[in-house]
């Protein structure tokens, strides 16, 4: 089923997310709702904050079925990142709570994750590149950071005033 993504600003997406205590069926549903939000957006990931979920939840496929690539779909309860390199990566970011806007962030290009999958196994895996960024971007929004926050302070403010007015016109229709 798929979820309401909230639009920036919002409170819900500066909180700090609650650790997942324990998997249950309502939150396999949830994740499973989160990848029909995410795909049919579409992006390559999301978090349960993005969703007014305040749980250590976040969903995530960079694959590109369109040029081919088998999609692989990826479900983390309390996702953390382990190590980071030195060496890093600029990517231009996007976020489906912040739409339409994009600027380049500036993230270790490999990083080791550890996390729990949908079935309760605990996982770590290294991520480079693209995947790497995502699951970065995705886990900052469980600290309730978002990829304007490693903007300029002016660019931030105009990204952020584009969005009320998208926030605004969406209510008059």
């Amino acid at each position: 089923m798929k979820r309401a993504i909230l639009i920036h600003p919002d409170p819900r997406l500066k909180k700090v997310s609650d650790p997942v205590p324990d998997l249950s069926d309502d939150l396999r549903r949830l994740a499973d709702d989160m990848l029909d939000t995410m795909y049919d957006a579409p992006g390559i990931g999301l978090a349960a904050p993005q969703i007014g979920v305040l749980q250590r939840l976040i969903v995530l496929d960079c694959m590109k079925p369109d040029i081919g690539e088998t999609p692989r779909p990826l479900v983390m309860f309390n996702p953390r990142v382990l190590a980071g390199s030195d060496e890093k990566n600029v990517y231009e970011e996007g976020c489906l709570s912040i739409p339409d806007q994009y600027a380049e962030v500036t993230r270790p290009k490999v990083v080791d994750v550890e996390w729990i999958d949908r079935d309760g196994n605990p996982r770590t895996e290294t991520f480079d590149g693209l995947w790497a960024t995502c699951v970065q971007h995705e886990i900052d929004h469980l600290e309730g950071k978002l990829f304007i926050d490693y903007l300029t302070p002016l660019k931030r403010q105009l990204i952020t005033r584009k969005m009320v007015k998208l926030k605004r016109d969406r209510a008059r229709v």
